[in-house]
């Protein structure tokens, strides 16, 4: 298999440049890439410091890497393009056309994508965060009046991280229940549930995937064997579509994907923009 060392150079976090790289590296099929992340270069000497590193990788690999960049200072940025590596920059043809759309020159100012500028927000996402962390697995109900959404499945299906993503991307208030062998077998939306019937989303997964998930948390275990598996996915599909309630297969789809796709259908507002 073909490799390449991915680095994503940034002045600061490199959150954006990681998210925005990590998306296009997914379209290219049959390429491991090996990713290291360079934070916080916010000066000439960090940058040239960065470069040294950079340029070792293409000695030793023979094959110049590829940079991810969202380098703010020009200076810095210029610095970094000297290397021996296919630079990509995720500002610089923006910011161009914009200063002309705009008539407004950019600030060129670093630590402007995640900075905390607006408390209130701030606060918002750990609210919502504390939220999805209080109402995880069915553990607590009396506060789903709160909730814009309620996620429920089998054990396993992704319920908790995606709670957990959407509170701390969008300030969104998600609690999660997962579906027993008894809510199955009853096929009936499980009674604590059923006052809460319109905030409901069901996720899904295919049986061979969740058995290899389950498998590494307790091999060989009912828990985890084939037929169990498949009676709890395709119990629950029956239950979703008995009760009429949206549903995504979450068996290949990433967290982000996953969440869009809850938002949209259940068309919840975004409280935060990430």
């Amino acid at each position: 298999m073909l490799k390449r060392t991915v680095f994503f150079v940034s002045d600061q976090t490199g959150i954006t440049a990681e998210t925005l790289g990590h998306s296009l590296m997914t379209q290219f099929d049959g390429i491991e890439f090996k990713q290291i992340t360079v934070p916080f270069i916010s000066t000439v000497d960090k940058a040239r410091e960065a470069v040294r590193k950079i340029d070792l990788v293409a000695k030793q690999e023979g094959v110049r890497p590829v940079i991810f960049s969202t380098l703010v200072q020009e200076e810095v940025r210029d610095v970094v393009r000297q290397s021996d590596a296919f630079f990509l920059d995720f500002f610089d043809p923006f910011l161009i056309p914009l200063e002309q759309e705009l008539k407004t020159q950019s600030s060129h100012a670093m630590s402007r994508s995640h900075r905390m500028a607006d408390t209130h927000a701030y606060a918002t996402r750990i609210d919502a965060t504390n939220f999805a962390l209080a109402n995880d697995d069915g553990s607590v109900v009396r506060d789903y009046e709160r909730a814009d959404v309620v996620l429920v499945g089998v054990s396993r299906s992704g319920k908790t991280p995606t709670c957990l993503y959407l509170a701390m991307q969008y300030g969104i208030f998600a609690a999660n229940y997962p579906l027993t062998e008894d809510d199955l077998e009853s096929r009936r939306i499980p009674a604590p549930l059923e006052p809460y019937a319109r905030k409901l989303f069901g996720l899904t997964i295919r049986p061979d995937r969740l058995q290899q998930i389950r498998n590494e948390r307790r091999p060989d275990s009912r828990y985890a064997s084939a037929s169990q598996v498949t009676f709890e996915v395709r119990a629950a599909e029956s239950l979703f579509e008995r009760h009429g309630l949206p549903v995504i297969d979450t068996t290949e789809c990433s967290i982000e994907e996953i969440s869009s796709r809850i938002l949209d259908r259940m068309g919840i507002e975004r409280r935060l923009r990430p």
